[in-house]
């Protein structure tokens, strides 16, 4: 199944420490599989205590998404958020005093229409 891949694909086997659920994976080695057409390789990464590897990766990607939020959000070296774009309207909830976030908007006024039942 492995040769039979693309060239240049990876497979993270997280069972490798235990046994692995991939034929030819080797705990704490990153194994070059050769494809069957010839012309690359597939690479098995053998994870060992893969637990203790996610806080780093979650914590990269969120500093990832971060950093592009805020570049999607400058124009040259000045914070300018252009509203009609899609991405920076989801992520804003207000804007001019007004709450432009539908979902919270609505909760906002079922809350206040919950305390006015009081």
């Amino acid at each position: 199944m492995v040769t039979g891949m693309r060239p240049g694909s990876v497979v993270v086997d997280l069972a490798a420490e235990t046994g692995g659920n991939v034929e030819g994976v080797v705990a704490g080695v990153d194994t070059l599989v050769p494809v069957a057409s010839g012309d690359g390789t597939v690479t098995l990464v053998g994870m060992k205590d893969a637990a203790s590897t996610m806080p780093a990766d979650a914590s990269r990607l969120y500093a990832k998404n971060v950093a592009n939020l805020l570049a999607l959000m400058t124009s040259e070296g000045q914070v300018a958020p252009d509203f009609t774009d899609e991405v920076i309207a989801g992520a804003c909830l207000t804007h001019s005093g007004e709450v432009t976030h539908e979902p919270t908007k609505a909760a906002l006024a079922a809350q206040a229409a919950l305390q006015g039942e009081d």
